[in-house]
């Protein structure tokens, strides 16, 4: 199957064209300007997901879309915004498909999003999962909970933090919970999705297998890291979310408001999707050590 992918140059992306390829697929990979290098069973197209032009013209001939494009974090002045990249490119994407005759896509979104959040991330993923339930396609929308791999921001963060500070800063009690899940088994779920007529029309929310606390994440870490213990300085809630508002204006603060909410919000599931694919995800612990220990 020639499946067209945009937002497949990222870090779940490269995960994703990965999992593609090995199932036999080809690829139309939308990218804004070529490598120059050649990936076996990789085509890149130029183009860009927020002119709806250029997404037809890239995804004729395909028999599938996929739509990985997101941001977790805006940046107005050079028009990087959650509008434009997570709802006005689903709308681009899913008219493609339609333009050029294809039923089958993919979507990806983030566990958490519903209507009603507070959250602007949460709030357009949810307006893009709206435009892709509401196209006629036979969808499938993916929730994923933090994921982590190789290339990952989140947990190499981490990382870097406790191998350079005594301490590391918590934000609250520490207590919120998260279920991560490796960026190979989402991508899993994507390819093998495309051969589980099952799937149509469904929405599934990923976690791994670990619901773990934010403290105990920290501490997974660690001791991944080799550390007998890791100290945390804990920040109260209340001061934070008067400081992060002022302070995410800066492009090198760490945190944004949406960050600190989806954070306190805490990301698990109930793993009902092992249901439909029938594998057991990675332990977090087990995964993070192939990286964070090379």
């Amino acid at each position: 199957m020639l499946i067209f992918l945009a937002g497949g140059t990222g870090f779940v992306g490269g995960h994703v064209r990965q999992a593609l390829l090995a199932k036999g697929h080809t690829i139309r990979l939308l990218v804004h300007r070529r490598s120059g290098g050649s990936e076996p069973g990789v085509e890149e197209v130029e183009g860009d997901a927020t002119i709806a032009s250029s997404v037809a013209a890239a995804a004729k001939g395909c028999e599938a879309t996929i739509n990985l494009i997101g941001i977790i974090r805006e940046f107005p002045g050079k028009g990087v915004t959650f509008q434009k990249l997570h709802i006005e490119a689903t709308h681009n994407v899913i008219a493609a498909a339609r333009d050029n005759g294809i039923r089958r896509h993919l979507q990806m979104s983030a566990l958490g999003t519903r209507a009603g959040s507070s959250a602007k991330y949460f709030q357009t993923k949810f307006a893009a999962e709206e435009a892709v339930r509401n196209s006629g396609l036979d969808y499938t929308i993916f929730r994923p909970s933090v994921v982590f791999g190789p290339k990952d921001d989140f947990i190499n963060m981490l990382a870097k933090m406790l191998r350079t500070f005594p301490a590391v800063p918590v934000i609250g009690d520490g207590e919120y919970q998260m279920q991560p899940i490796s960026a190979d088994d989402v991508a899993r779920c994507f390819a093998d999705s495309l051969d589980k007529p099952v799937t149509v029309r469904q929405t599934y929310e990923l976690c791994g297998p670990d619901r773990m606390t934010y403290n105990e994440l920290l501490d997974t870490i660690g001791r991944v890291l080799g550390m007998k213990k890791v100290l945390k300085i804990n920040n109260p809630v209340t001061l934070m979310k008067l400081i992060v508002p002022f302070m995410e204006k800066v492009p090198a603060f760490p945190l944004t408001s949406d960050q600190l909410t989806m954070l306190l919000q805490g990301s698990c599931c109930d793993g009902s999707w092992r249901e439909t694919f029938g594998f057991t995800p990675v332990p977090f612990e087990e995964g993070i050590r192939r990286y964070l220990t090379t």
